[in-house]
């Protein structure tokens, strides 16, 4: 996870707010933030992958504390995917 995390340049930790900013698919899902990025892989390859966040305290606002749990291995085809991926961590 460490290694796809410093490639795609995820903060380690951050806020929600903070995460929309910078990527354009992130969702909450219950006390996770999930994030769907693209990061070109090569002409026709999949180039999406997913990443998980969670609340790192009781505040779940758009300011509260997040810290990265899970970085997909895989690439997908499209950020419906990476986020089925991320629903799933």
């Amino acid at each position: 996870m460490k290694n796809n995390a410093k490639t795609y340049r995820l903060p380690e930790t951050t806020t929600p707010e903070n995460l929309a900013c910078n990527w354009s698919c992130t969702l909450n899902f219950g006390s996770k933030v999930l994030l769907a990025g693209y990061f070109y892989s090569g002409r026709n390859a999949n180039s999406y992958f997913g990443a998980v966040y969670e609340y790192t305290t009781d505040d779940h606002t758009c300011e509260g504390e997040i810290r990265l749990t899970a970085v997909s291995n895989e690439m997908f085809e499209d950020n419906g995917h990476a986020i089925a991926w991320a629903m799933a961590h």
